[in-house]
């Protein structure tokens, strides 16, 4: 099993993405969001995103889906945290928040393949919103 996690400086972008990204799932994805801060702020918070990896430790593969700098600083710092064994299932995703999380989720409906998974999410850095 596939878990995505959306880590957002914004609880709200996190679980409107989570959201989304929900409808495409077919319930063989675990998707979780990790936004804000613990008081509601804009902000990351090292303990929620280390407290969802754990939520998630029984998936094969666990990728990450971030917004902002920072939000690589505090996941990385919650994969400090964890156990070997957890830390080796995880990859911070190189793509878009939104973009990335939705072709990543569709994606896993159709294949465990995590390598084309991914593939795919970065794949959405060039996707064209415009046709011209």
């Amino acid at each position: 099993m596939i878990a995505v996690i959306i880590v957002s400086h914004s609880e709200k972008v996190a679980e409107g993405v989570k959201d989304i990204a929900e409808q495409m799932n077919n319930s063989k994805i675990m998707i979780r969001a990790a936004g804000g801060t613990e008081n509601g702020r804009i902000g990351t918070n090292t303990l929620k995103i280390y407290e969802t990896f754990e939520e998630v430790k029984n998936a094969d593969n666990i990728l990450v889906f971030v917004d902002l700098g920072s939000s690589i600083m505090a996941t990385e710092m919650a994969m400090d945290m964890l156990d070997d064994e957890i830390r080796e299932k995880i990859t911070i995703v190189d793509a878009p928040i939104v973009e990335g999380a939705l072709g990543a989720v569709i994606q896993a409906t159709v294949t465990d393949n995590v390598k084309n998974i991914i593939e795919t999410a970065i794949e959405s850095k060039s996707l064209s919103k415009l046709q011209e």
